[in-house]
């Protein structure tokens, strides 16, 4: 494991750290808005006096902060998409990987990161059996994860439900019902929080009675950038009559459907996904600001 000497010194003099994931810059945003993107996530964090940790893993290393130059190595590599589980074995084959919610929030934890931002965490699939990594890694670690819920692709409510299972505690900031990504709000109530400093705070409570787990913070993207629910699902059709076409199945999945939407939505997916990334990381500095 190797840690860029930025990240070490933030974590040496206890500043604020914010982790960022690998596999929406190689496998959910398309070249060059991916580089792109990840250069202007960073800045974002700078400017809110916070040091981006951007993890990935290059010929078996796992990198936590990863520069410019690492991350077009990783993309140009063809990485694999990896959840916690598929952590060993991509470093015993020296292989390149781009870590999930799940990978990213672990490794964030075991070297003592306590906030991540992402786009949306995985969760249920609709249709045929398949469950992310990503629910169970956060019932067990220690991490808070800052998200817009979860893709309207998904099924809400087995997805909600497994959360509460597992007991993954899901809070919405300044909303009171679930985030669906870029299609704005669900009719799911969860717990509300108005104040960033409630976030910590439960945090720090769920240490203090030694309860193992990760909070969802769930936040809604900027309403002006919300596109229509109807819009989605017809777009959604059309891609799993192509996905039992082509029989893609399992971690193919998802990239593929991202991909298809921009393409179906000529590109409007792709602006608002960048929008609530970028909403997602302003949030996730002021709560690291406020441990």
């Amino acid at each position: 494991m190797i840690i860029s000497e930025k990240v070490k010194k933030a974590l040496e003099d206890k500043k604020p750290i914010v982790a960022l994931e690998s596999t929406v810059l190689a496998h959910g945003l398309p070249y060059p808005e991916n580089i792109k993107i990840f250069e202007k996530l960073e800045n974002i964090v700078y400017e809110n006096d916070c040091i981006p940790a951007t993890i990935g893993i290059l010929k078996g290393n796992i990198k936590i902060g990863l520069s410019k130059e690492e991350v077009i190595e990783l993309i140009n590599n063809n990485p694999i998409k990896v959840g916690t589980r598929e952590l060993p074995y991509v470093m015993a084959m020296n292989k390149y990987a781009a870590t999930t919610v799940s990978s990213t929030a672990y490794i964030s934890s075991i070297v003592g990161i306590n906030v991540f931002a992402t786009g949306g965490i995985g969760g249920v699939h609709r249709g045929e059996w398949d469950v992310s990594q990503d629910i169970i890694e956060l019932s067990k670690t220690n991490m808070i994860v800052v998200s817009s819920g979860c893709k309207s692709i998904l099924d809400i409510d087995k997805t909600l439900e497994f959360l509460e299972t597992f007991q993954v505690l899901v809070l919405g900031y300044r909303t009171d019902y679930f985030p669906i990504f870029y299609n704005g709000l669900s009719n799911k109530k969860i717990y509300r929080v108005d104040e960033v400093k409630q976030i910590p705070e439960t945090f720090k409570k769920m240490r203090e009675i030694k309860l193992n787990g990760s909070i969802l913070v769930a936040n809604p993207i900027p309403s002006n950038y919300i596109i229509p629910s109807e819009d989605t699902e017809q777009y959604i059709k059309i891609i799993e009559e192509e996905l039992n076409q082509k029989q893609i199945k399992g971690k193919d999945v998802t990239p593929y459907m991202l991909r298809r939407l921009v393409e179906l939505s000529n590109g409007k997916t792709l602006e608002s996904n960048i929008i609530l990334l970028e909403n997602n990381v302003k949030l996730a500095c002021e709560i690291a600001k406020n441990f």
